[in-house]
């Protein structure tokens, strides 16, 4: 049986925005610990270090949503290159700042404006859902490809940054983050064949993507799952610290990435019956349960087994909140859409880490596990509350979303064709 992935890149164009897209979403994972790695090493400083690297997050939570949404208006090529070419610039200068030792507001203002880089897992998943309009077989495989390649990122791009900045020079991890950055979004933005078709007109109406209350619910579930993600990092390198290996941090959460990396493999192959919301609020609950068992491993090594775990449920949960994402949000604003979900893990992560940060300094590390617990919890809560808003039908591009006989959703092509062959039901 031929592979559903081999099958999601016979479309012409596919492999190459894929690759495009990989190389210019390292800097997601090597920018912000790269600024980290390399202020403790030039000035031995981490609470600046930290509060860099949190306002690099807090402005590409602000500034991300309104790139997209220009991105949604003019394109990918029009927007991307000068608001890429804005970040590089800014980079360009906090390492100058940091080599000459420039005031710390110098650092601050650099920083923030870093955070202008767009979202290229967006911007290449909005390129799948209109290769893969209506089918949603391929385009759940497509998703599912588009998180394996995220954990790829978060599992090697550390390690790189981290690598480059201690044993080259301080400023090579960031230096780096910004040549893949360049890179991956001028490759991506010459690939016109594929890109999405801007909507001017529509894009200025109807107002922000956030409008939708399925979105909203996202959105705000991830500042939860944001938090699980930002706390379990924090805690794990103290309690990797307090274990006596700080440096073997980076190999425990790379477990964690690896096993959502294997879940994300896998949940591609599948056909998911049932509705997508029931999906997802499904695996937020086992997300927010796979934290529980971190309040109990008292070595490393069972924390590796613990976390490679919980794992399993993140890349299928993400996978299915881009199908939601795609479900709920109009397709001319459906870019800015995706954007506000990683917003929400951006604002999370800033909040779980400094919560988790206050808990191990006042209580130790094992009681700041704690802190992904509650995130968790929060996170099932908001599910809960809103499912009902996730479940509702929504109007797509083209037509009405239907139900049909497996339980799956989808939606009516532009000439009423039932886009996957099954069978509505009434």
């Amino acid at each position: 049986m031929p592979s559903p992935y081999r099958a999601i890149f016979a479309a012409p164009g596919t492999r190459s925005f894929s690759v495009a897209g990989f190389i210019g979403r390292m800097p997601l994972s090597m920018m912000g610990i790269g600024i980290v790695t390399m202020i403790s090493q030039v000035t031995g400083r981490y609470g600046l270090a930290g509060a860099l690297s949190a306002t690099m997050a807090m402005s590409a939570a602000v500034l991300g949503p309104q790139v997209s949404r220009l991105v949604d208006r003019y394109g990918q090529r029009r927007v991307l290159r000068p608001v890429t070419l804005a970040s590089l610039v800014a980079a360009a200068g906090l390492l100058v700042c940091v080599q000459q030792k420039a005031p710390d507001w110098t650092l601050f203002v650099f920083t923030a404006v870093i955070g202008c880089v767009p979202s290229l897992g967006a911007m290449t998943r909005a390129r799948w859902a209109q290769i893969y309009r209506g089918e949603a077989r391929r385009l759940h495989t497509a998703y599912a490809w588009e998180s394996i390649v995220d954990e790829v990122c978060f599992i090697f791009g550390p390690i790189i940054s981290i690598g480059l900045s201690t044993i080259w020079f301080p400023e090579a991890g960031p230096l780096f983050a910004a040549v893949f950055l360049a890179i991956g979004v001028f490759w991506l933005t010459s690939l016109s064949a594929t890109e999405p078709e801007p909507h001017p007109s529509d894009g200025t109406s109807g107002g922000s993507a956030l409008r939708s209350p399925g979105l909203q619910v996202l959105a705000l579930a991830f500042v939860a799952t944001g938090a699980i993600f930002g706390s379990v990092d924090v805690v794990t390198v103290a309690f990797a610290d307090e274990q006596g290996h700080k440096a073997a941090a980076s190999l425990v959460l790379a477990v964690y990435a690896l096993g959502s990396c294997l879940a994300g493999a896998v949940f591609g192959l599948l056909h998911v019956k049932g509705e997508p919301a029931r999906t997802w609020l499904v695996g937020v609950c086992a997300m927010a349960v796979s934290m529980i068992p971190l309040l109990l491993a008292g070595n490393l090594p069972l924390l590796a087994v613990a976390l490679f775990v919980a794992g399993l449920s993140i890349a299928p949960t993400m996978v299915t909140t881009m199908a939601l994402v795609e479900a709920h949000v109009p397709r001319t604003k459906l870019t800015e859409g995706m954007t506000w979900t990683g917003t929400g893990l951006a604002i999370g992560v800033a909040l779980g880490s400094s919560a988790a940060g206050w808990v191990v300094d006042a209580s130790g590390a094992e009681a700041g596990y704690v802190v992904p617990v509650v995130s968790g919890a929060l996170a099932v809560l908001v599910g809960l509350l809103g499912y009902r808003r996730l479940r509702r039908p929504a109007p797509t591009r083209e037509g009405q979303r239907e139900r049909y006989d497996d339980g799956a959703v989808t939606a009516v092509g532009e000439r009423g064709e039932h886009q996957d062959g099954g069978q509505p039901v009434a």
